[in-house]
């Protein structure tokens, strides 16, 4: 799926958690989470990305039951009463997890440890036949703001996904079903976070479809002395409209009409560029 992406996609957050950073609690209900679900489609949302365990800094984990009791009557739902063929990735580190969601009806498996929380995801990715995300992150979402430190972080960032995506493909996984996330904020200082959205070619010259997931991040907030994530969306559509002139093929945005627009206008800005090259 992913290497047949031409036009980029948007992921639409679906948090179904009490304790997010930026929606916490507030689609928590299965009634709210399908509203919230409907609303992201209208507004031209491709996939819709549910997760049922915060990983803002700071955060606690959360058992694979609980996530499985969270996750699966929404994603039911969503088959049920909205949509039978929308992409639903599922956002979790635990293959348990996974294979519910999987089985409920999603199609993408979103692990932000890349395989390193959990190694029977990997096998489980592999035996499905789905798409898989691999994210970079620095420590655990409990610890990753304490002090991430690195000497070169696009070079260090980049050669981990690379090591995470040959263990991937040693267990099984289909390399053209793999897509990389430099894992913007998770284990990142403000000069990390720019550094890698300054060098998103070099992921995209990877070869592997690159996802971007700055929506409403904090280190957008402490340019701007904006404390409200919610505050942070004309921001937001900045970067997506960087990465889409970059190659990225996939946003994972709280907010998708503004998100979709600035897909939208960069992408027909670099398509008109590609047509007048010589």
């Amino acid at each position: 799926m992913f290497n047949t992406i031409e036009k980029p996609l948007i992921m639409g957050i679906l948090n179904v958690t009490p304790d997010s950073f930026s929606d916490g609690g507030r689609h928590y209900s299965l009634d709210n989470a399908l509203e919230q679900c409907r609303k992201m489609l209208a507004e031209g949302a491709d996939i819709i990305d549910i997760g049922g365990e915060s990983t803002r800094p700071g955060s606690d984990p959360v058992s694979a039951a609980q996530q499985i009791d969270r996750v699966v009557p929404v994603i039911e739902a969503i088959r049920k009463h909205l949509a039978s063929d929308i992409l639903i990735s599922i956002d979790t580190t635990q293959s348990l997890v996974a294979e519910a969601a999987l089985s409920a009806g999603a199609n993408i498996i979103n692990d932000i440890s890349a395989g390193e929380d959990d190694a029977m995801i990997f096998e489980l990715t592999a035996k499905r036949q789905v798409p898989i995300i691999l994210m970079h992150k620095q420590g655990t979402p409990k610890t990753m703001q304490d002090k991430p430190q690195y000497q070169d972080v696009v070079g260090e960032v980049l050669n981990h996904l690379m090591q995470r995506i040959n263990q991937a493909i040693e267990q099984g996984v289909d390399r053209s079903t793999i897509a990389i996330d430099p894992g913007i904020g998770f284990g990142k200082r403000k000069q990390d976070n720019l550094d890698l959205l300054a060098h998103l070619d070099r992921f995209v010259e990877s070869g592997y479809p690159v996802l971007l997931g700055t929506s409403r991040k904090r280190f957008m907030g402490s340019i701007l002395d904006v404390a409200e994530p919610t505050e942070l969306i004309t921001a937001t559509a900045v970067t997506t409209a960087l990465g889409v002139m970059a190659g990225v093929k996939l946003f994972r945005v709280h907010d998708i009409k503004e998100n979709r627009q600035a897909v939208d206008v960069a992408w027909a800005i670099k398509q008109r560029r590609l047509s007048i090259e010589p």
